[in-house]
């Protein structure tokens, strides 16, 4: 006669180990979220804390803990409790989020001499070039090569990030901190998540430099390979603070093949001379639309991405290549409405493709030494 095996608390737990919180991406039972497990004839009954009531994830979890509990042999069944966690609770995990001081001031991580993040800030001398439809694409391309990925749409005036990127939720607030949605694998903040419809965001230049700041260090991004952000057109008010605020950013220069954008892209490049920032390189979006004869009709001209990039490299005295030359494609546009990029949709078709191959060459985590043995000994005499 056989004798059944239960499963006990203990194993139950460790089973919990391997759920993650889906905004934050750490173990529930690391971030505090488990608040008692118990087996009982075979039902596991787990008691849930969430950050916030009405989660909007909580289904997440309850599908996720589900599977964890019962691939522990003798759980046959599971009850999931909800419940909230205290204010005590919410600031106990703000001081694990932050490294041990939740009073601390808020820091940009990016900003940190040992951050191993690149920062990208796609930017663009005039509206109505595809900067936006550059930023989300790349952003896309470079979760799908699993990298962890983060874009900041700090284009305040004319966001679009979020639509671009299919992200239906609002952030999520424990305590000072907010967990950004996330789509596609890439996790996004918005003025727009903050504003009720299509409200239009009337500023000045310091409201805009304190929501930069904020969407930077108050936001809880983990530990990003990539963080890209939707600058506004031209050189204003968030071009400067972001200067001021992660001076070691690279800047993504977009512009379209005619002349005029390009002289004016040249002007958004050129304010790197002055933040002393670097200039990863020149996107030609647009560059022409293929006909169904398998001619290119140049609809804005030629040569501009080109231009931009030699005017850049003599002004600044480095190499600022040309990444890629974008083909006008509807199914970008398409693509962008509907919430799912063109590289993920129709990764093969001319645009997705040529978007892509740019993503490639920005596929690049720092490293950095800070911290780090160079296993280096001075000589002894």
């Amino acid at each position: 006669m056989s004798t059944a095996v239960h499963a006990d608390d203990q194993a139950v737990l460790a089973a919990l180990a391997s759920v993650n919180d889906p905004e934050i991406k750490r173990p529930i039972t690391e971030l505090g979220m488990v608040e008692s497990v118990k087996v009982d004839a075979g039902v596991a009954h787990i008691r849930i804390l969430l950050t916030v009531a009405g989660c909007p994830l909580k289904d997440t979890l309850r599908t996720d803990i589900t599977a964890a509990a019962t691939r522990v042999e003798g759980v046959t069944a599971v009850e999931i409790d909800f419940g909230v966690m205290s204010p005590e609770q919410r600031q106990d995990l703000q001081k694990r989020l932050r490294g041990g001081n939740a009073a601390a001031e808020p820091v940009i991580p990016f900003a940190q001499p040992g951050s191993r993040t690149r920062v990208y800030a796609v930017a663009s001398g005039k509206g109505g070039v595809g900067k936006s439809s550059v930023t989300v694409n790349l952003a896309a391309a470079l979760a799908a090569r699993g990298l962890s990925v983060g874009v900041v749409d700090a284009d305040i005036y004319g966001h679009s990030v979020p639509r671009m990127l299919g992200v239906q939720g609002r952030p999520t607030q424990v305590e000072d901190m907010i967990m950004p949605p996330q789509a596609h694998g890439v996790k996004v903040i918005s003025i727009g998540m903050f504003t009720s419809g299509n409200a239009a965001v009337v500023w000045r230049g310091p409201m805009l430099h304190r929501a930069l700041q904020q969407f930077l260090a108050d936001v809880y991004w983990g530990d990003l390979d990539v963080l890209l952000l939707d600058l506004p057109p031209g050189t204003g008010d968030i071009a400067i603070s972001l200067a001021q605020l992660l001076p070691t950013a690279e800047i993504l220069v977009v512009t379209t093949p005619q002349a005029a954008a390009a002289e004016v892209a040249e002007r958004a490049g050129a304010i790197a001379l002055q933040t002393h920032q670097r200039l990863v390189g020149v996107v030609e979006n647009m560059s022409w639309l293929q006909l169904p004869d398998g001619s290119r009709m140049e609809v804005f001209g030629a040569g501009g991405g080109q231009t931009v990039a030699d005017s850049l490299t003599r002004l600044t005295g480095a190499s600022v290549p040309l990444l890629g030359q974008i083909p006008l494609d509807t199914g970008v546009r398409e693509a962008g409405d509907e919430g799912t990029p063109v590289v993920l949709s129709t990764p093969d078709s001319p645009a997705g493709a040529a978007l892509n191959a740019v993503a490639d060459r920005l596929a690049v985590r720092r490293e950095s030494l800070i911290g780090r043995s160079l296993g280096l000994s001075p000589a002894k005499r």
